[in-house]
């Protein structure tokens, strides 16, 4: 059976890969900056399958060569880790040649299958002044754009990092496909939620004092998966893939959520910060040509959200 690597194994697209690939019945390797760390990576080795066909080997985005040894070997690799603070755009930017360098010199490896954004296709201004409100994966975020509003660090960092990763791709001839996933949503896997989890935590919550004047698209963590399995298998896939479901402003998913679940203080106060809340629909008719299915709606991937929040406590 085939054996893959996916980096940054503890993140919340990334641990749900190991698994989908583990019931598969795959040989995986993942990498973390910290195999140790039984509080952090210990649920990877409950997954079903993991004794006998998982291997967690250390990595570091911001260390040269610090792949080489978990890619070499693979058939493919699945690039999902990434820093999402600002102070990280250049571990992101740098992390992606890292991991593709160590790609390029492997030559087990036949595909390389990378975790961008539509985060890295919807801030432009034409988005922004309503001249275009489709937007495809011939679409590019422009960069100017993202510095103008200090919110979009993070778009800025992967459509920079995504842009590399198609130059390196290029030149050495690496069969690339990239998946571009809308804001991720769905039930925890770790222990502990990561950043998108937390979002939504805090917003259920009423811990941040608003909630992000964003209107963005939303997709559920199973089609994310499905999406990144069907890049790396299907012959076909070929150059970028928008995995989304619908788009929404955060004000409607609180209405949503409050109407279902009204015991809990939900933010109430939206944040005036401009530049993210730009409307527009993002189109997915390349990946649904491959075969993908259908994709699942807002209200489901929110409940699963939630009912899983309150299986572990967290709410």
């Amino acid at each position: 059976m085939a054996e893959y690597c996916v980096t940054g194994g503890t993140g919340f697209i990334a641990a749900y890969l190991v698994k989908s690939l583990l019931e598969k019945g795959c040989f995986v390797r993942t990498t973390v900056r910290d195999p140790g760390d039984a509080e952090k990576v210990g649920f990877l080795m409950e997954l079903a399958g993991a004794k006998e066909r998982l291997k967690i080997m250390k990595a570091d985005l911001t260390e040269d060569g610090s792949f080489d040894e978990a890619i070499q070997g693979v058939v493919g690799v699945f690039h999902t880790a990434s820093p999402v603070l600002a102070t990280l755009i250049d571990p992101c930017i740098k992390g992606t040649l890292n991991v593709l360098r160590s790609c390029s010199k492997a030559s087990s490896v036949k595909r390389v299958v990378l975790t961008s954004s539509c985060s890295s296709i919807r801030y432009r201004f034409d988005v922004q002044k309503q001249q275009i409100t489709s937007l495809d994966e011939s679409h590019w975020s422009d960069p100017e754009y993202c510095k103008r509003y200090n919110v979009l660090f993070y778009a800025y960092a992967k459509t920079v990092a995504e842009k590399e990763a198609w130059r390196v791709a290029k030149e050495t001839g690496m069969d690339l496909v990239v998946v571009n996933p809308s804001f991720v949503v769905g039930p925890l896997l770790a222990p502990h939620p990561t950043s998108t989890l937390l979002l939504i935590l805090a917003i259920v919550k009423g811990l941040r004092g608003e909630y992000p004047n964003t209107t963005v698209g939303f997709v559920h963590i199973d089609d994310v998966v499905a999406a990144h399995i069907l890049a790396m298998e299907e012959c076909k896939a070929s150059g970028r893939l928008v995995c989304s479901s619908s788009v929404a402003h955060w004000t409607q998913i609180i209405e949503m959520l409050k109407a279902k679940y009204p015991s809990y203080p939900f933010e109430n106060k939206c944040s005036s910060q401009e530049g993210d809340n730009c409307e527009h629909i993002m189109e997915t008719s390349k990946i649904q040509k491959l075969g993908f299915p259908a994709f699942k709606s807002v209200p489901e991937m929110f409940d699963d959200c939630i009912k899983s929040f309150q299986e572990k406590g967290f709410l």
